[in-house]
Order: structure tokens, then C-alpha cells, then sequence
């Protein structure tokens, strides 16, 4: 009986979960907590987690580790119920989990190497994760996260191809590449690859690799080769996440980001020009220190104008010793209802880029039951149930607040990739890479657009 393992978090938590899961399969009676240190929030619910386990199973052995323990092991490990703490590079460490182990956390800032690891299942999960990169080396003045997982470093391409490979043997058709800057891949590595090259190789070496998805990419840092495998490459899923955080100079400023408003817009284009139909997320904070409600409007119309529809909207949260935690606060119950107010205009984006999919064929990765994801991230009703983890040929038959309602047509199972529209090699979308398209420009809603299957 191997351990139970509560993951709170990024992918990259979720990817070591599993990581530690290979490790700890002779050990029972044990609950390994994985935190997050990203938000006041996601610290309380791991420690709501230790008491609530130290209270159901009192004779478990509880071990935390994750983010949070990196940065202060002293207040995790002191907490009732916890017989030890592992730091970030100790809980992927074989050694680690030997019965007899004492906990320990490590200075995480002499890291200079991440460790390639082969795993080739991910419990309850259609998708698999690969980590690419570990670690930061930017200083956002809101952000923990360097503090807790070092400075950047890329596992090599062979070793990423390797795992992609096992995984793709294993059944799995989508993985997602995943790290803490995934766009920062590669100088520390010979040659110095940019993610671009690491996923052209990729989808090279890996020809069976049906479908490959990306995890959030800093807006300042997309290479060239990224964006031309964008217009060429339909196994590359028309999808993108951005770490944006806000749609005002100003507060982009005070964040410390190395992105413009305009540099974003300039994103976003050549993106929807690159590939027409792309669906494109972002993350937002509510409520930085020292944002007035004309800088918070500053990120609403944004919003509103970029047409996002996948949306991922934090109220700003405190980090001690970060510079943002010295500026002047916004109130925390001013900080929630910008962020319900971002959430709003966000859901009006989605309901107009899900209704424009009404109609059209779409590929769904099965997760469970009738559930399910396209090609765009979509969520997916289906109107039958399916095996988990397939990939189903379907129609959209209508729009919710939530997603799609998918008929299915048939289950392909592990299918040959469809072209997509603006996603065949041709010189055309080559040539495009820094272009902006006159739709671009004028910013056009998806609706209008054509999201390719």
C-alpha cells in the first residue's frame, strides 16, 4: 500500500506527486501533504488538510514538504501531527523515503541542476505532465515562488523526450509540458535550446504524440520557433495560457513584470494571426497594492477588449519578505469583489467564445464518465458517457455557462492529428512570425473567428 498524497497547487505539485508516489509504494500509513505557497489561501488549506488528517488518522505518519516547507520549514514542522518536513529537492529523492529518514530541507539557492524523472502514470488524471524547467530566476515584487523552488534550471531534451515517449507507450495522447517559467528553458543547458527547439524535437522524436499542450509562458519571453510551430504544428494544441497579471503599465511596474500592455496586445495578435481560433487564458491579480479603482478599470477593459476567455483571477495576497507586501495595501474586502468583477467580464468572454463553437466538430479528450476537454481547453459535457481518456469526434450542439455539449460521433481512440485551420506548413504562416493581422488589430471577438478543429 503506498502513501496518500495531497497535492495543493501548480501542474509542476501535481508532476512531483507523482514523482514521490513511485517512491513511497512500500510505505503505508503515511499522508504526504505537497503545499503551494503562492497565496495565504493555499497555505491555509494545507494546513487545514494536517489537522483534519492529524484528527481522522491519528496513528499516520504525516510528512509536508512542497513550496510553503521549502520557505519555512521551522512553522510547517511545528505544527501538530507532523512527524517530518522535506524540502523541494529532498521529496523527489528515493533516499528520502526510506523508513528510518530524518526530514530535511536543503538551501534550495545552490541548486543548479534538475533531475529528469521517468513516470509514466498520473493517478485519476487523462492528461500527463512533464516537467521541462524548475525554478525562477525573475524577482516579481508579489511572488514567494523563487525562494521556494531556486533558480532556473531545464532538464535536457533527450531526457524530455524520453519521458514523453514512456508516457505516450503507457496510453496517454495529451501531455502537458509544465515547469515554474517554462518560456525561460534552456540557457543553462548546452547549445542553449529555447523552448521552441524543445518542442519541435520534440514532436519530431515523439511522432506518436498525438496531442501536446503548454503551461503558462511569460508574454516576454516567446521564441520565435514557438510561434512558427504555433501556425505550423497541429499536434501543438490551439491554446495559450499568459502569465499577464494585470492590463495596466502601471501596476505591470510595480509587479516588476517584464511585459508592456502593449507588448501583451502585441502577444495576443500575432497569436490569433498565427492561428486563428486560438483560445487564450491568462492569470490577473485583483487588487495590487497601491492600485486605484482607475488603474483596476485599466485591467477590466483590457479584459474586456483582448477577448480571454479562459481566465485565472487571484485577489492579491501577502507574501512576507516580498517588496509588494512593504506597499501600501488595498483592503482585502476591495481585493475580492475587483477579483469577482474580473471573474464577471471573464465569464462574458466565455460565453461568447462557447456559443461561437456552436456547430462545429471538436476533438475531446475523455476525463471521466461525460466529461472533457477540446482541443482549446474547453470543458465538455458529452451527451453519452465514454471510456476515460480517449480521444472522441463530436459536435457542438450548445453552449453553457460552463463549457460545451458535445454529440459524440465516434471514438477514435488513439487518432492520426486533424489539420487545423492556419496550422499547415505553409510559407504563408512562416512568414507571419511578428506580423499582426489587420482582424488582429482591431481586436475582433473569438466569436467571429473560426476556431479550427
Amino acid at each position: 500500500m503506498s502513501a496518500e498524497i495531497l497535492t495543493f497547487g501548480c501542474r509542476l505539485n501535481a508532476f512531483e506527486s507523482e514523482v514521490m508516489r513511485r517512491h513511497t509504494t512500500a510505505l503505508g500509513n503515511t499522508i504526504i501533504v505537497n503545499t503551494c505557497a503562492v497565496t495565504t489561501e493555499a497555505e491555509r488549506q494545507a494546513r487545514q488538510a494536517i489537522r483534519r488528517a492529524a484528527r481522522e488518522h491519528p496513528g499516520a505518519h504525516i510528512v509536508v514538504t512542497g513550496c510553503a516547507v521549502q520557505i519555512d520549514p521551522a512553522a510547517w514542522a511545528k505544527l501538530p501531527g507532523v512527524d517530518r518536513v522535506l524540502g523541494n529537492q529532498e521529496k523527489l529523492q528515493a533516499a528520502s523515503w526510506a523508513a528510518d529518514a530524518p526530514g530535511a530541507v536543503s538551501d534550495i539557492m545552490t541548486a543548479r541542476e534538475t533531475a529528469a524523472h521517468l513516470v509514466t502514470e498520473f493517478a485519476g488524471r487523462a492528461r500527463a505532465f512533464v516537467q521541462v524547467q524548475q525554478g525562477c530566476d525573475h524577482r516579481c515584487t508579489f511572488c514567494i515562488i523563487p525562494f521556494g523552488r531556486g533558480p532556473s534550471r531545464s532538464v535536457p531534451v533527450g531526457a524530455v523526450v524520453a519521458q514523453v515517449r514512456a508516457l505516450v507507450e503507457a496510453g496517454y495522447q495529451e501531455v502537458v509540458l509544465t515547469g515554474v517559467d517554462i518560456a525561460s528553458y534552456g540557457p543553462d543547458l548546452p547549445g542553449t535550446p529555447r523552448l521552441g527547439q524543445l518542442v519541435r524535437r520534440l514532436l519530431a522524436l515523439v511522432p506518436e504524440l498525438t496531442r501536446l499542450r503548454l503551461s503558462s509562458l511569460d508574454p516576454a519571453a516567446i521564441d520565435d520557433d514557438l510561434w512558427c510551430l504555433l501556425a505550423e504544428e497541429p499536434r501543438l494544441m490551439p491554446h495559450l495560457h499568459l502569465s499577464l497579471q494585470a492590463g495596466s503599465d502601471l501596476v505591470l511596474k510595480r509587479m516588476k513584470r517584464r511585459h508592456s500592455v502593449a507588448d501583451a496586445w502585441r502577444v495576443l495578435e500575432q497569436a490569433r494571426d498565427l492561428r486563428p481560433g486560438i483560445a487564450l487564458g491568462a492569470d490577473l491579480i485583483a487588487g495590487f497594492p497601491t492600485e486605484t479603482e482607475a488603474l483596476f478599470r485599466e485591467t477590466l477593459d483590457f479584459v474586456a477588449a483582448a477577448e480571454l476567455p479562459f481566465l485565472h483571477v487571484f485577489p492579491y495576497s501577502e507574501r512576507p519578505g516580498t517588496p509588494a507586501a512593504r506597499m501600501p495595501a488595498v483592503p482585502v474586502a476591495l481585493r475580492r469583489e475587483r477579483a469577482a468583477r474580473l471573474r464577471a467580464a471573464g465569464r462574458d468572454v466565455s460565453a461568447r467564445f462557447f456559443t461561437g463553437m456552436i456547430g462545429r466538430s471538436v476533438s475531446v479528450l475523455t476525463e471521466s464518465g461525460d466529461a472533457g476537454h477540446t482541443e482549446h481547453f474547453a470543458p465538455v459535457k458529452l451527451d453519452a458517457r465514454a471510456e476515460p481518456a480517449r480521444l472522441v469526434e463530436g459536435f457542438v450542439t450548445q453552449a453553457t455557462a460552463d463549457g460545451l455539449v458535445v454529440r459524440i460521433a465516434r471514438d477514435t481512440g488513439a487518432v492520426e492529428t486533424r489539420g487545423v485551420e492556419g496550422g499547415g506548413r505553409n510559407a504563408r504562416a512562416i512568414q507571419a512570425v511578428g506580423a499582426t493581422s489587420a482582424a488582429a488589430r482591431r481586436h475582433l471577438p473569438l466569436r467571429g473567428r473560426d476556431p479550427a478543429n
